[in-house]
């Protein structure tokens, strides 16, 4: 069986404008620990989409453990403003204490 990030950058290849398609590859290329491979893709949906909070925050997370802090800030203090601007309580409460230790 192939690996999931094999079927979705199949899904990529044939519609590589779909964010969607590029958040799921992302995703499962950060569970099959490939971090780097998976931070081209999630810029794509945040550069396709400025009220997309998820891939901000995924993004964020991803930089921070792969040492690019000055990286994240800017993204996690983003992912911040649009989850208080669409009453995301919780994430806007895991992004503030995230930014604190930044």
């Amino acid at each position: 069986m192939p690996a999931r990030s094999e079927q979705f950058q199949a899904l990529v290849t044939r519609q590589p404008d779909n964010e969607l398609f590029r958040f799921s590859l992302a995703k499962a290329l950060e569970e099959e620990n490939r971090p780097a491979e998976a931070v081209p893709h999630y810029e794509y949906c945040v550069a396709k989409k400025a009220d997309w909070m998820m891939p901000r925050i995924l993004l964020g997370k991803l930089l921070l453990r792969l040492d690019r802090r000055a990286e994240a800030k800017p993204l996690l203090s983003d992912a911040l403003r649009l989850a208080i601007e669409q009453s995301h309580e919780e994430p806007a409460e895991e992004l503030q204490a995230l930014l604190a230790q930044l």
